[in-house]
């Protein structure tokens, strides 16, 4: 199992696939996260949680990212 720093809140997330699930007995290959090119051509690996908390109301650019509250570990 593969895991990075969410660029968005700093959150620790899964990266699903490679090597790391190669012998794995779990069939949960999902990721809690994934890479983003922005508007602005900026890029970003997101936690889920990041994704959906982004504007809906324009395309999204690294000062929205910036904008993004740090995890919180008791939610």
């Amino acid at each position: 199992m593969a895991s990075d720093n969410c660029d968005g809140c700093g959150r620790r997330v899964r990266i699903g696939g490679g090597i790391g699930d190669f012998w794995s007995f779990s069939n949960d290959g999902s990721s809690d996260g994934m890479d983003l090119e922005l508007a602005d051509g900026s890029e970003f690996f997101l936690c889920f949680d990041c994704i959906e908390r982004l504007p809906d109301d324009h395309d999204a650019t690294r000062e929205d990212v910036a904008a993004l509250p740090p995890y919180a570990a008791d939610k």
